[in-house]
């Protein structure tokens, strides 16, 4: 799937942007505070109804204003294209529409490409805490395997579920008994979600090393799934049968996929502690070089890579290797303040936003 064409009428600065947009690599060039990285976020905003930025939609409504709106087209080839708008108001909330329709998330997630974001704002990736990491590897998944996609959502609906029962336990309401059913569901779901991302890493650990060495990440890095608990559906019931008064003391389910770790390591020390800004910086392109690779290896698609400002990040050779590591499909757009700072293979897709008010975007 290519994005053919981007609106954002307003969007932050944006007052009223138009660009169309090839397949490949795409750079995105103009002086610090003409909006790149706005663009960037009405592309986000129009195919996912999120901000990569920011959990307040409403943040995306310029200054003064009362309505934020981004629309998209996508080629999904054989003749056949999709229309996705997404809109937010101070007093209506969020609207995310699909060829002109209201539809469920998973509905316009089969209808758009995978999107992956380099952003100062993604550092939380490789240095948040570890739920960041679960959901991101828990959305390749969905993307690696379609069949799958569903796993998240099955465990999450019967965690939820055996939390509830345990504070009923906890308050006298119910027998520890009445844990049983629940105790079998939460096993059940988890057992596919831990093999699922046990195999993601496994698929993962040689492209994301070769990536970080050819970005200039020095030492060895590795991506290993750490679970907290066995991926047999009858070990994982007797865990937490053992578990279950500990549980009950606690008010909620203390084992299971909802608290594993993703490591992402240098030399085998944790690069969210050890690593610095600029080493997570490398570490966070090398794992989004790695899912595009291993996608396009596996189902021969590539998601939608939206990198800002990544070539400051970057000496001429290592560039020249992230413009290796992008070529053959899917499309990219970069963001950079210099068109003299890209690579000679960046140079044939420009876009120039203007110093001020930008209303359409040149291709150079």
């Amino acid at each position: 799937m290519i994005i053919d064409r981007l609106t954002a009428s307003p969007l932050r600065s944006l007052e009223s942007l138009e660009v169309d947009l090839p397949p490949g690599t795409t750079s995105i060039v103009g002086p610090n505070g003409v909006g790149k990285t706005n663009l960037l976020e009405a592309l986000y905003f129009a195919l996912t109804g999120r901000s990569f930025r920011t959990s307040d939609r409403r943040e995306l409504i310029p200054h003064g204003g009362s309505l934020a709106r981004s629309e998209v087209t996508i080629d999904a080839g054989e003749g056949t294209h999709h229309h996705l708008m997404a809109s937010v108001t101070r007093t209506e909330g969020r609207r995310h529409l699909l060829n002109g329709a209201g539809a469920e998330p998973a509905e316009i997630a089969r209808h758009r490409p995978r999107v992956t974001v380099f952003s100062p704002d993604r550092l939380v990736l490789v240095k948040g805490p570890p739920a960041e990491r679960r959901a991101h590897l828990d959305g390749l998944i969905s993307a690696r395997w379609p069949a799958r996609a569903d796993l998240r959502r099955r465990f999450g609906q019967a965690l939820a579920q055996r939390n509830a029962l345990i504070s009923r336990v906890a308050a006298g309401g119910l027998a520890a008994g009445e844990l049983d059913s629940w105790d079998h569901a939460f096993a059940h779901a988890a057992a596919p979600l831990i093999a699922a991302r046990d195999e993601a890493c496994e698929e993962l650990a040689a492209p994301f090393a070769e990536a970080a060495s050819d970005l200039g990440l020095p030492g060895r890095a590795s991506i290993s799934y750490a679970p907290r608990a066995p991926g047999d559906p009858d070990e994982l019931l007797a865990g937490l049968r053992e578990r279950r008064e500990s549980d009950i003391r606690l008010g909620r389910s203390s084992w299971g996929p909802h608290l594993d770790e993703v490591k992402l390591t240098m030399d085998d020390r944790p690069l969210r502690r050890y690593g610095s800004q600029g080493q997570q910086r490398v570490c966070l392109l090398a794992l989004l070089s790695a899912e595009r690779r291993t996608l396009l290896a596996a189902a021969g698609s590539a998601p939608l890579m939206l990198l800002d400002d990544v070539m400051s990040e970057l000496d001429p050779g290592r560039r020249d290797h992230l413009v290796s590591h992008l070529a053959g499909a899917g499309q990219t757009l970069i963001t950079a303040a210099d068109q003299a700072a890209l690579p000679g293979g960046l140079a044939e897709n420009v876009i120039s936003l203007p110093q001020a008010g930008p209303a359409h975007a040149v291709a150079a």
